[in-house]
Order: structure tokens, then C-alpha cells, then sequence
């Protein structure tokens, strides 16, 4: 998903969509960390990607506080 259109989406979320999403990526980067650890994992790449994307969700659910 590009910036623009995860920024887009953040920001149109309530705070309890916000916590539901930051809970998502956690377990999407949980999944991906047990893949790595087996040896399964294609994509090394997601990790960077998921951990900006929890960043983007808690920084905005911090603004809302």
C-alpha cells in the first residue's frame, strides 16, 4: 500500500479501529518472525514495511489522546 493511500486510511479511523489495526499488524509481524525462524519466509521486506505501518497507526492514535 502506497503513503499516501495508508495515511488516507489511518486518518478517516476511529480510535477503537485504530487499536484494532495496530493489533492486526502486531500479530501479521508475529506470524511473519515465527516464518522467519522456520525458514519459510520469502519476503524479508514485510518486516520493514508492517513495523512503519504499526508506527503510522500508534503516532495517530496518540494524536487523538
Amino acid at each position: 500500500m502506497k503513503r499516501k493511500e495508508l495515511r488516507a486510511e489511518i486518518s478517516g479511523l476511529s480510535k477503537e479501529e485504530l487499536i484494532e489495526k495496530d493489533r492486526s499488524i502486531s500479530e501479521e509481524l508475529m506470524k511473519l518472525r515465527f516464518r522467519a525462524k522456520t525458514g519459510r519466509l520469502e519476503q524479508g521486506h514485510l518486516f520493514k514495511e508492517l513495523r512503519k505501518q504499526r508506527a503510522r497507526a500508534k503516532t495517530a492514535l496518540g494524536a487523538m489522546k
